[in-house]
């Protein structure tokens, strides 16, 4: 009998929240981007209301043009650690760069924290979209790498990465306090990995976790950012405009699997929502309002400039149409650029209008009302596979959240698309992924069959 599909949650966590002026809302803890009580308590209300995930975002390098709530924030292997620890269920997902790291260091501190949880743990696999070029001053480079360059590097990361996390076969430690053997060393494995980029011995000195190894996350949606994906990725964070366009992404993505021998259920797509919800439309619209209060449009602008690449908006009157302002190549997220430089171009914009046009209410979704509105639409989505499950990026923490959970998680669930309860204790049995097969394992019963 197959198994009905549920709507897959994660809840995307920065500081006051996704609203870029979330922190200057009367309710809001301006520096809760730096206090581990906050993220401890967002982690445990997403838990409360049965989340697959709390997500980390990261950046390695000060943009003063961006959201606030980036100038000054927890490494994510940092944060992500404390949160494993204060919860018991809810899987934890931090962010970490394939160009301004080494293979093996991440892929120890990821199999720790997955150690801490219980198996709980998962990676969210970065290139760096970085527009002003300024993170490569941070790491001895005078250039951010092109973005084609920054996926080919990461695809050797990725196997060197996850062949780490295969070091040792899942028994390989004994602990026999009799005999003296801690370990079985023909169980132990070392990668020997020799390619362009790296050059990697193993193995890794940590053991594989309960689930195996972390799940692998990426947002990825250009060629080379969906060869990636369908070849390696477990779920994908996903942004478009409508549904629509979503769904065409969505079979798109999910169509290319086979290639890597992998089925559709191999793979989650969640689509990135920002829900305010009140017990009346009244009352979400004026959530909404409180939060518009404190936007200076200049401010907003640049975080609008961050999203688009080297340019800024913030130099040109509000009046200007925006499909005018000039555009520099583009060295960061590529499709979400394209997608956002196609509205502006058929919609005949105005520079003051960019904010809200793509990040508040004017965006072309139904997550701003009530909570059957808002489940509705969330159920539209579902059902129709413009996704798997939804990112949710709060636009005021912890209060939006709270609100999500109390109003429409329960409707969710009485509608049979969403848990009352976690499916067991890792992140992969509650997303319904298998533990990927130790590669060494996987060769030594081919020999020997």
């Amino acid at each position: 009998m197959t198994k009905k599909r549920q709507i897959k949650l994660a809840a995307y966590l920065i500081g006051t929240g996704m609203h870029v002026a979330s922190w200057r809302h009367p309710k809001a803890k301006p520096n809760a981007s730096i206090d581990p009580a906050a993220f401890i308590q967002y982690a445990q209300i997403a838990e409360r209301g049965k989340f697959d995930l709390a997500f980390i975002a990261d950046s390695l390098a000060v943009n003063k043009e961006s959201h606030p709530q980036i100038l000054n924030r927890f490494d994510p292997v940092v944060i992500i650690t404390a949160m494993a620890a204060a919860t018991e269920k809810i899987g934890i997902a931090g962010t970490a760069s394939t160009t301004y790291n080494e293979p093996y260091i991440l892929a120890r501190q990821f199999a720790s924290v997955d150690h801490v949880g219980g198996g709980r743990a998962g990676w969210n696999m970065v290139t760096t979209a970085d527009a002003t070029g300024e993170t490569a001053l941070n790491f001895s480079l005078q250039k951010h790498w092109e973005h084609d360059h920054r996926y080919e590097r990461a695809e050797e990361f990725v196997d060197v990465v996850k062949g780490l996390w295969n070091s040792w076969e899942d028994d390989a430690f004994i602990y026999n306090k009799e005999t003296g053997q801690f370990f079985d060393s023909e169980k132990m494995h070392e990668l020997q990995y020799k390619g362009k980029y790296f050059s990697v011995k193993g193995p890794l000195n940590i053991a594989r976790s309960k689930q195996g190894q972390p799940v692998i996350i990426q947002a990825g949606s250009s060629e080379p950012g969906q060869r990636l994906a369908a070849r390696t990725a477990e779920i994908v964070f996903a942004h478009r405009d409508d549904m629509e366009e979503a769904k065409r992404f969505y079979k798109q993505l999910k169509s290319r699997l086979p290639e890597y021998g992998r089925s559709e259920d191999e793979l989650l797509i969640l689509h990135g929502i920002s829900p305010i919800v009140g017990e009346t439309e009244e009352i979400a619209l004026e959530k909404y309002n409180e939060l518009q209060k404190g936007l200076d449009p200049y401010e907003a602008l640049k975080f609008v400039s961050g999203y688009m690449g080297n340019v800024d908006f913030s130099k040109y009157p509000l009046t200007a149409l925006a499909k005018e302002v000039e555009f520099p190549p583009v060295n960061s997220i590529q499709s979400q650029f394209f997608e956002m430089k196609k509205i502006i171009d058929e919609e005949d914009l105005t520079v003051g209008e960019l904010y809200t046009r793509f990040f508040g209410a004017a965006k072309k979704d139904g997550f701003i009302g009530t909570p059957q509105q808002v489940a509705d639409e969330m159920e539209k989505w579902f059902t129709e596979k413009a996704a798997d499950g939804f990112m949710i990026q709060f636009p005021l923490l912890p209060y939006d959240l709270e609100d999500f959970v109390r109003l429409v998680v329960p409707i969710l669930q009485e509608r049979g698309l969403y848990r009352f309860e976690y499916e067991g204790d890792t992140l992969r049995e509650n997303l319904g992924l298998k533990i990927p097969q130790n590669q060494f394992t996987q060769k030594k019963q081919k020999i020997q069959g």
